[in-house]
């Protein structure tokens, strides 16, 4: 048979070149267009314009909110998320279904509904917020206000992430560690965490990215006081109603920067833990 005859016989799809030139002119059209629109607006100005823009008091404390509370929650959500699939996963319990569809429940709810129902539940005045009043722990309208926020809003990446993995992993992994003599959080920590660690790096890094952009349901539990608790997405709707289009691209952009580059740093680490593990699985 000839050479010709196993390339159409393996490629993957029919029409590779045609089907790879759709994809790259709809990932064109849908993300590489309008974001280098970003970068060809904010073009018009100086480095050391741009550098005095994005390095202000008031724009660098949004992005130590919006970034440092982002990963703070995608690391909260990364342990939760994951019990929540090993109990959807592993125990029968009733309501399970419920709480099963609970958890897309952020997904499906508008992000405006999302903030203004924790507003009412973290308030002062609100059921939770009236129990925590008497401690001295605010939440609403303060940075913790916005963590909570972006943990409801972060976790369905996590535990729909995670649950399929658990779904296939094979029992008799854990009846091997078992009968080797390993314990419960031996058995965990080095058979089943290394197996779930690319599944979790991966909802961690969904989360963190939802995080960073999120404004709905942020805007209306955060309180939005400068240089406390105003998020990097409220600063670019600030300067865009102040009419200061540059200045709005010039944050977009130093925050598209910053999150591109957290997100290849996740996903090297990904990358590593992945052809670690294949490494140590050779004989």
């Amino acid at each position: 048979m000839s050479a010709a005859f196993f390339q159409r016989r393996f490629q993957v799809l029919p029409g590779f070149n045609l089907a790879l030139g759709y994809t790259i002119a709809y990932l064109s059209l849908i993300v590489l267009i309008p974001l280098s629109s970003i970068l060809i607006k904010t073009s018009s100005l100086s480095l050391e314009q741009f550098w005095t823009i994005v390095s202000a008091p008031r724009v660098v404390a949004s992005f130590k909110l919006s970034f440092g509370a982002s990963l703070i929650a995608a690391a909260i959500n990364a342990v939760f998320g994951l019990m929540l699939a090993w109990c959807l996963v592993r125990y029968p319990f009733p309501g399970k279904k419920l709480i099963d569809a609970l958890v897309d429940l952020p997904f499906a709810l508008p992000t405006a509904v999302a903030g203004i129902a924790l507003t009412a539940l973290y308030a002062p005045n609100g059921w939770i917020g009236a129990l925590l009043e008497p401690y001295g722990i605010k939440v609403a309208f303060t940075p913790l206000g916005v963590l909570v926020a972006l943990i409801f809003i972060g976790l369905p990446f996590v535990v729909r992430t995670v649950q399929p993995i658990l779904e296939d992993l094979e029992p008799e992994l854990e009846e091997a560690a078992t009968c080797l003599g390993a314990h419960r959080w031996q058995t965990f920590r080095k058979v089943l965490l290394p197996i779930l660690t690319p599944a979790l790096l991966t909802g961690f890094a969904l989360a963190f990215a939802r995080a960073v952009g999120e404004y709905g349901s942020v805007i209306f539990i955060a309180g939005n006081m400068p240089m406390v608790s105003e998020i990097a997405p409220l600063m670019i709707i600030t300067k865009l109603e102040q009419y200061d289009y540059v200045g709005a691209t010039a944050v977009a952009l130093a925050m598209l920067i910053l999150s591109f580059a957290l997100l290849l740093a996740i996903n090297l680490l990904q990358g590593w833990k992945a052809s670690v593990r294949t490494r140590g699985a050779k004989p």
